[in-house]
């Protein structure tokens, strides 16, 4: 189990994503059938969702750059090691996730009472949301074993 944390870590982190952006969410709004309900309840979400992607990421970042200083390096072959393939995609995860905490959640709240565009800052958060979920993915997959 000591060796597995990290592949379990990205399988929770991209399974936590899919439940609660492709089925909790979208159930809510279903369930309240009204978006002034479902809105914060969805909003509270999506918070969870970027704190827990921004530590996932954050955890598996330090998980890999301690695997890559353990192992003796040759010279000129630093960017093929683990730390290298997950950099990219950790950084860019925790990237969105920090961009969708502070930048764009409360866009989104707020967006009708204060004559937001609504739809720019929904569609911002929805990509936003689908690549940190793209991100945990690759992160997965490359720790799963495949390329």
């Amino acid at each position: 189990m000591r060796r597995q944390w990290p592949l379990l870590l990205a399988a929770l982190w991209w399974g936590g994503l899919t439940a609660l952006s492709f089925v909790a969410v979208p159930l809510a709004f279903a369930h309240f059938g009204n978006p002034a309900l479902a809105g914060p309840y969805a909003a509270r979400l999506f918070q969870i969702q970027s704190w827990a992607s921004l530590c996932a990421a954050l955890g598996l970042l330090l998980w890999a750059r301690a695997q890559t200083a353990r192992s003796v390096v040759p010279a000129g072959t630093a960017g093929t090691g683990l730390l290298a393939s997950l950099l990219p995609w950790l950084l860019l995860a925790a990237l969105a996730a920090l961009v969708q905490e502070f930048g764009v959640a409360q866009r989104i709240v707020t967006a009708r009472s204060s004559g937001g565009d609504l739809r720019l800052w929904h569609g911002a958060g929805t990509v936003l949301v689908l690549l940190q979920w793209g991100c945990a993915l690759r992160v997965l997959t490359r720790l799963a074993g495949r390329p």
